[in-house]
């Protein structure tokens, strides 16, 4: 290959530049303007607190102009030194600059959420098929609409300084700036709840939130209180089946499902009525991370979700989901084939109704402001569009009243739909006036109805002019108690389908996780009464956990009806796009520059992005290098392609870590010492060597599996 040919330091985007220009080594001393986002970042749009376009380029909400001032708009010569009686006189309380900077400095904080407090956000659009068009009248799911949307993933039980790998349940919500108003789906990344009515949310939030009394353990449900909540409400057990399976540690949010949970009605343009649950189907697929790679990541790199998002998206491989349906008849005792739709501890099996796609997201743009956006995002399940209502899912209704709520105690009072990231892309006439951090400019002297002296404005909208209407579901007679539908009774047939369904390496993982987490409790009650819901479920499934932690297996205590297994649960055994995979190409001096030219532009053809990992950093024949032996870390690589025979101690730990989590190596002919070094057979599955262009090809080959499964056959080391 010619050295013109080479591949040159600039024509792969690596991401993670903390600035749109490089910075000088000397402190800049000429006044320039505030610097443009990064080409990968969007803020919200520009629209009025009341939803008029203003037409103004999205700088003008950032910081302006090349002098400090206040937050008058008075320019200041010093902000290094408080104002004083002399050098070394005491500090004047008339400094007004002081007080001001410290002052905003003390408020800067608002309250975290109360659950979902570690979050990621994205900017995106969301584009229309048409194919709900005969199910609903909402305008963004009509043929060819485009709309943009915002959305935020999260975890549920850990504070906004915790980890993002622990196993938990993901929240997956997207607002979507439709013409006819905000609507937001508000979901998680698993289709079931840990309870049947939301006046138990307080209480399976406190039990698995840290203990009060030492506030420990952070951001995982490895606890006695968590143990303790779910075996005695075994309602939960679904839900805590799902969290113990592999969902409960997704690879990436880019390779995550998102879920509605419950079921919502929808209305089309003829007034016929249908009941839908809503699925987010990733295109990378739905894929997890091992759980000694979810440890790893928690200590090497917390933030290791949310990085994976932005700089998917800063390099151009932009995630995204397709939208789909499950469309059932809207029958009058709300079932289908015998499973309540308002029970939201169920699915309802894809096999019973498949899922249909109206439309695709992606996401391509990080925000500019994280606190500004993905902080002070609010969604509420009550943003509903004409088209969309909901059902009397007792989870659902509580939440209608609660997200509202907590919007009020976190964002400081009613106004929070004016923050930028809030505004709808509608017109606002909404007649509320006044309270905190009221930033619209209301005219008028006749906020109420009916009026005269605004002239009567505002008007109501008819039917078809995009009113929203409440349906007039009939409610069956029936007395006021607490109490609950007998079908809801039902906690164990769906734990034991969607176990069952689950492939051997995937069951395997789940009583892994039963048994570490049950382990972690110091109560032996709670892990009895805990075997005894998985006796109920499966008895194979129990025995394993059982005997793990060193206690008798006990029989089932509930007779459930066998169901036939939904193959659509299992998240092994296809093959996916690579878009965005990670691979480290492992180089030295000796490394032949044209050979891992040709390997880095062979990935990044593929649409993956190559790393280069050498000793040290700086340059290796003209080619930039990503990491060093001492900075990377085997989490953060999909794949591993060994083109040095420097057999270094640091890169054999990695490489080791790669194998026994499955995933592809390759190694040329002249750097098996590196496989050798790892303890890893070069006739293993998954591992290829040869020349560099043959073990880069195989590399690529084996990707869209996610892993090497045939790997996991075999005794692990």
């Amino acid at each position: 290959m010619p050295q013109d040919d080479l591949t040159t330091p600039d024509d792969i985007v690596i991401p993670g530049a903390p600035a749109p220009v490089p910075p000088s080594l000397a402190e800049p001393t000429e006044p320039v303007d505030p610097l443009p986002p990064q080409p990968d970042q969007a803020g919200p749009a520009t629209v009025s607190p009341t939803g008029a376009e203003t037409g103004l380029p999205a700088a003008t909400v950032a910081q302006q102009g090349s002098r400090l001032t206040t937050a008058q708009g008075v320019r200041l010569r010093d902000t290094d030194h408080s104002l004083k009686a002399g050098p070394r006189g005491p500090v004047l309380l008339q400094d007004h600059h002081l007080r001001e900077k410290i002052t905003h400095f003390d408020h800067e904080r608002i309250p975290e959420r109360a659950v979902h407090a570690r979050g990621a956000a994205a900017h995106g659009v969301f584009r229309s098929n048409g194919a709900a068009a005969s199910v609903t009248r909402a305008h963004f799911l009509q043929p060819g609409v485009t709309t943009r949307v915002f959305t935020r993933f999260s975890t549920v039980l850990g504070s906004r300084g915790s980890a993002d790998t622990v196993r938990d349940t993901r929240g997956f919500s997207t607002k979507f700036y439709t013409e006819e108003g905000v609507y937001d789906l508000v979901g998680n990344n698993i289709p079931v709840f840990f309870i049947q009515d939301a006046i138990k949310f307080p209480d399976v939030i406190h039990a698995g939130k840290p203990h009060p009394d030492r506030e420990i353990p952070q951001a995982q449900s490895a606890h006695d209180t968590f143990w303790d909540f779910v075996s005695l409400h075994t309602e939960a057990q679904n839900h805590t089946m799902w969290n113990m399976s592999d969902r409960g540690i997704p690879r990436s949010y880019r390779m995550m499902q998102g879920f509605g949970v419950h079921t919502f009605r929808m209305v089309n343009a003829q007034g016929d009525t249908s009941l839908v649950k809503f699925h987010w189907r990733p295109k990378l697929g739905t894929h997890a991370l091992t759980w000694e790679e979810a440890q790893l990541a928690a200590g090497k790199d917390p933030d290791f979700h949310r990085r994976d998002l932005a700089d998917a998206i800063e390099s151009g491989a932009f995630p995204e989901w397709d939208l789909a349906l499950q469309v059932m008849p809207d029958t009058v005792d709300e079932t289908f084939e015998g499973i309540d739709l308002l029970d939201p501890t169920k699915i309802v099996p894809e096999e019973l109704a498949p899922l249909q796609v109206v439309g695709t997201m992606t996401l391509n743009a990080n925000p500019t402001n994280y606190f500004a956006e993905t902080e002070q995002v609010a969604f509420h399940p009550g943003h509903l569009v004409p088209g969309i209502d909901v059902t009397n899912d007792p989870l659902l209704q509580g939440r209608l009243f609660s997200y509202l709520d907590t919007q009020i105690s976190r964002l400081g009072g009613p106004n929070f739909a004016q923050l930028p990231i809030n505004r709808p892309h509608a017109d606002v006439n909404d007649m509320l006036r006044d309270g905190m951090h009221q930033t619209a400019v209301h005219s008028g002297v006749a906020p109420y109805k009916p009026n005269s002296l605004d002239g009567g404005c505002p008007f109501h909208a008819g039917a078809d002019e995009a009113a929203f209407t409440d349906l007039p579901v009939r409610v069956a007679e029936s007395v006021k108690e607490r109490a609950q539908p007998a079908g809801f009774d039902d906690h164990y047939s769906q734990a034991r389908l969607f176990y069952r369904s689950l492939t051997p390496i995937e069951q395997l993982h789940v009583a892994e996780a039963y048994a570490f987490e049950l382990a972690k409790c110091y109560e032996q009650a709670i892990k009895e009464r805990q075997l005894q819901a998985l006796a109920n479920i499966d008895a194979d499934l129990c025995a394993t956990v059982a005997d793990a932690l060193g206690l008798p297996a006990p029989a089932p205590t509930v007779e459930v009806p066998d169901a036939p297994v939904s193959p659509a649960l299992a998240m092994v055994g296809d093959t996916w796009p690579i878009d965005g995979r990670i691979v480290g190409l492992f180089a030295d001096e000796q490394t032949d520059p044209g050979a891992l030219a040709r390997a880095r532009a062979a990935v990044h053809a593929a649409g993956a992005l190559p790393l280069v990992v050498a000793a040290r950093g700086g340059m290796l024949g003209g080619i930039p290098v990503q990491r060093t032996a001492h900075t990377a870390a085997s989490i953060e690589f999909d794949a591993v392609v060994a083109l040095t025979a420097a057999a270094d101690p640091r890169t054999a730990r990695l490489f080791d870590e790669a194998f026994r989590h499955g995933k592809a190596i390759g190694a040329t002919s002249a750097a098996e010492a590196v496989l050798s070094g790892a303890r890893i057979p070069a006739d293993a599955p998954g591992v290829v060597v040869g020349t560099p262009e043959e073990v880069v090809a195989a590399v690529l080959d084996l990707l869209p599996a996610h892993r090497v499964w045939e790997r996991w056959q075999a005794p692990l080391r």
